[in-house]
């Protein structure tokens, strides 16, 4: 869940030298770490491995794995191959897996497929048409970004705002994306509004491609910049002594823009910052993530 992938086959290598029996669970773990880390040989020997010299049998978590694994290094023709060639009915999980891979390599047509078998599996999944409007919105595709908008509210399925908890002496707060009505919003504004200046300085330009509303450039800056990590990392700095690390946790999974701009704060501010999203954990420091920007 660090991203450390090559650690973790290394503790796979000492159980066996010390004759520590591994289970299903052991292989799922050791497949999410190659996922997360782009170990995709690594992953597809481990796999080949489970099955045939531990004659442990995949099951629906093991193809998850294996479909995020060869999904995010761009083998999305395998990855659906893998999927059409389970033993049994795909899970949604499985979907989901491959449909957010299309999202990484801007796959559109594969992902309309995908995303029509997820809806028929749950029609009120929300993950579905937020990725399918990630996937639109890079090309500038805002019709279809609206489309996707309007079937999804005509369906009646809640979008599920971002929220980001961090603690402050020993008090937990929480940020929501354009949130105005915190005390110490001023404060607020003005450190983002340094920042911003810092970091443009030190080449960091918005990913405005992932706002898609009918507005102009100035207020979709704007709209980046009041996310609620950005929030949440600007009201630590100013209630933090130099130096001290920032741990955040996030309830969705970390935008483009929002990984990108913490790296510049890490080195800006001279901080380490630590932050969990909906699916692993990214160490910023000194203008780098762990994740090697593979996530």
């Amino acid at each position: 869940m660090h991203g450390h992938g090559n650690e973790a086959l290394k503790h796979f290598e000492w159980m066996c030298e010390e004759d520590v029996q591994p289970d299903d669970v052991t292989f799922i773990c050791l497949l999410s770490a190659c996922s997360h880390a782009g170990l995709v040989g690594e992953g597809m020997h481990c796999y080949a491995s489970m099955v045939k010299d531990y004659m442990i049998s995949a099951k629906l978590e093991h193809y998850t794995c294996m479909v995020d694994l060869l999904g995010r290094a761009g083998h999305l023709q395998e990855a659906e191959n893998m999927v059409m060639a389970m033993p049994c009915k795909p899970h949604v999980a499985v979907w989901m897996a491959l449909l957010s891979a299309c999202r990484i390599h801007g796959h559109v047509e594969m992902a309309e497929r995908i995303a029509k078998r997820i809806l028929e599996m749950e029609p009120d999944n929300t993950a579905v048409y937020v990725l399918l409007s990630d996937i639109y919105a890079p090309g500038g595709n805002k019709h279809l970004c609206q489309t996707i908008e309007q079937q999804r509210k005509e369906k009646g399925v809640n979008k599920q705002p971002g929220h980001t908890w961090i603690e402050v002496n020993n008090e937990v707060h929480t940020s929501v994306v354009d949130d105005l009505d915190h005390p110490q919003m001023p404060e607020i504004h003005a450190e983002l509004q340094r920042l911003s200046g810092h970091m443009h300085d030190a080449g960091y330009r918005p990913c405005k491609k992932l706002i898609m509303h009918d507005v102009d450039e100035e207020e979709k800056v704007f709209h980046l910049c009041h996310h609620s990590k950005k929030l949440a990392i600007a009201f630590r700095l100013i209630n933090s002594a130099p130096g001290t690390p920032l741990r955040i946790r996030k309830n969705l999974q970390v935008c483009e823009d929002c990984h990108t701009s913490t790296k510049f704060i890490s080195k800006i501010a001279g901080r380490t910052i630590m932050v969990r999203d909906a699916n692993r954990f990214h160490h910023f420091e000194d203008g780098v993530c762990s994740c090697r920007d593979y996530w």
